[in-house]
């Protein structure tokens, strides 16, 4: 057995890097101007350890266009390279600068502020350039500048350079097909997206690009609010301020930093776009966290930085591993924690902001078996008395300590909330899509405590037991039952139950009734397909229709009977759709009917009023 070494050929090399190797390829802006930075960082240190000499203000990076040469030039006063250096650094392709500068000067700190590491970024140059040219100055004492140019095939020219200043010069000789770059306002839009926010300053032309600091690289406690605010502007121009922010800053068992917003929910709102920007050192790789945030976080702005995210050669994405889970997590904690943070110290302002930052924990409780516990303490409803509570809370002061009785619409069945209000049962408001599923999982992890819709049963507490009507017939029949066997013989409809009980308020004529489960069901199929019409899922529920024998109209319907069947077979009719309507149960096809049928009574009534 012999070992060989691999060989790689340049020009073979070179085309797949050109492309392949990057999906954009206005990226090799965001490489340059890295490699830029990268250099100054190295005169950062070797100044910090007494090797050289050089004052902050002084560091830049410019950018300038030549139309007329047809080139692109980016130069740095960074710590440049000799000749020999040159050899290594750029004609071995993939040799990372970067990395062997940190075997010598290695330290944790100074490596987690270098972007490069691969030793490509440099050659995406040729992406748009026919010809690239480099004309650099070591910082060394005594060395002589150096010139490299290469057309992008395997042979260069490396001669004396004519530069007199510590730093590299890179000119491109911009390709035919890649003129769009030479534009200002393109190379400008280029630079403001990628580098907005690199470490040293940036100039196209006399303008600065990245004037501002990255908040997120500030510790939490050197930050005012107003701090905040200016940077989510500059971040977001046209959004509405946010509710409030999580600032992330940690150091173990990974760096990470980054500040997420809480933006207000608009009815617009699109939750399926990227909203939080990732960096890496300063760089922006993506509008695309999705890997790195959880799906239920995605509704947030802001930016997440660490040098720990494992990116691709081309850093242009995430490539998944332990670390990338990891993140998420910690992220996730870190939102629940805040939110827990501002329901304890500042519930008001809590309250006031949860229509917007619920659909975020409803959608992580749905999402993360883990994320329940830690937002249970603060998972809050409010009561028809517009007061808010969490789910345990409303058990401790309940009669029932194991039904929680809720609605959809508290003004649409405010009529049915008279009941449970008269006999002092608080009723709960859960009018979010996402409520029916986040009741299902609340009973999983309470054990034996259920949900229920006030139109979904009648418990014994919401009857008046004085005043039921128990007197039996000759056949042994109850008031209520032959009540409810007339008013079974008047509707038309098939396959309603009729029931007939003595309600605890007299307000309300009749009610229908749908089985908790087979509701909950029968949403659960219209959510999977929202086209279903109304008729087609009769099949899918069984309603109940119960009428109060303590309503007046009810209790005279039988008398009406007598002289007028027709008109009291359309005034059943009339209260049942009106149950309908009210309960929002009512098929659409028929409101037109009910509209004319409505105004018939109305004409009967009338009449027999006047001629009586």
């Amino acid at each position: 057995m012999t070992k060989q070494q691999l060989e790689i050929h340049s020009e073979n090399i070179l085309p797949i890097i050109k492309k392949w190797l990057y999906s954009e390829h206005d990226i090799f802006v965001r490489e340059l101007v890295s490699n830029a930075c990268d250099a100054i960082q190295k005169v950062k240190i070797l100044r910090d350890q007494g090797q050289i000499q050089a004052q902050d203000e002084d560091f830049r990076i410019d950018i300038t266009i030549d139309k007329e040469a047809k080139t692109l030039t980016f130069s740095d006063n960074g710590i440049g390279m000799d000749a020999d250096e040159v050899r290594k650094y750029i004609a071995q392709i993939a040799f990372s600068g970067a990395e062997e500068f940190l075997e010598k000067y290695k330290g944790k700190e100074e490596r987690d502020q270098f972007i490069g590491h691969f030793g490509l970024g440099f050659y995406s140059a040729y992406m748009v350039a026919e010809k690239v040219e480099i004309d650099t100055l070591s910082y060394k004492e005594g060395a002589e500048a150096a010139s490299w140019s290469c057309d992008g095939s395997a042979e260069y020219i490396l001669e004396k350079g004519s530069r007199t200043n510590r730093g590299t010069t890179i000119t491109l000789h911009i390709n035919e097909e890649s003129k769009e770059f030479l534009e200002e306002h393109e190379l400008r839009r280029i630079l403001e997206h990628y580098c907005a926010f690199m470490p040293y300053p940036i100039y196209l032309g006399e303008t600065r690009i990245n004037p501002h600091d990255p908040l997120w690289i500030k510790t939490p406690s050197s930050c005012t609010p107003n701090d905040y605010l200016e940077f989510y502007r500059y971040l977001y121009p046209m959004e509405e301020d946010p509710l409030f922010w999580v600032h992330l800053n940690v150091d173990y068992p990974f760096h990470l930093k980054g500040i997420l917003y809480f933006p207000k929910m608009r009815r617009d709102h699109d939750h399926s776009k990227q909203s939080v920007k990732l960096f890496c050192n300063r760089v922006f790789v993506s509008d695309n966290c999705k890997d790195i945030i959880p799906n239920y976080l995605m509704a947030l702005r802001g930016v997440i930085d660490s040098p720990d995210i494992p990116l691709n050669v081309s850093r242009s994405s995430l490539q998944m591993d332990r670390t990338v889970r990891q993140l998420g997590s910690h992220i996730s904690k870190k939102v629940s924690d805040s939110l827990s943070s501002l329901y304890k110290t500042d519930r008001k302002k809590f309250i006031d902001t949860w229509q917007d930052i619920s659909l975020v924990v409803k959608l992580g409780i749905l999402e993360d078996e883990k994320f329940y516990d830690r937002v249970k303490e603060f998972l809050i409803w409010r009561n028809t008395d517009n007061n808010w509570t969490t789910v345990e809370e409303y058990l401790e002061r309940a009669k029932s300590k194991e039904k929680v009785f809720y609605t959809r619409d508290d003004k649409h069945s405010a009529h049915l909330h008279t009941i449970y209000q008269s006999k002092g049962i608080e009723v709960l408001c859960a009018d979010s899509p996402l409520d029916s599923f986040v009741m299902q999982h609340v009973e999983r992890k309470l054990s034996g405590v259920t949900f229920q819709r006030v139109d979904a049963g009648i418990d014994d507490s919401l009857l008046d037991k004085e005043k039921e009507m128990q007197i039996l017939d000759a056949s042994g029949r109850t008031e209520a039952a032959r009540l409810a066997d007339f008013v079974r013989g008047q509707l038309s409809e098939e396959g309603i139950e009729v029931d007939a009980k003595s309600l605890a308020s007299d307000a309300l004529p009749g009610v229908i009734l749908i089985d908790e489960h087979q509701r909950r069901f029968r949403d659960y199929m219209l959510h999977m397909d929202p086209n279903e019409i109304q008729s087609k899922n009769k099949m899918l529920t069984k309603r109940t229709f119960v009428v109060n024998t303590n309503h007046p109209l009810m209790a005279a319907l039988p008398k009406l009977a007598e002289k007028d069947p027709e008109l009291a077979k359309e005034v059943v009719t009339e209260v049942y759709e009106l149950s309908l309507l009210s309960q929002r149960e009512m098929d659409p096809d028929s409101l037109n009917a009910f509209i004319t049928r409505s105004q018939r009574v109305l004409e009967k009534l009338t009449a027999r009023l006047i001629n009586s």
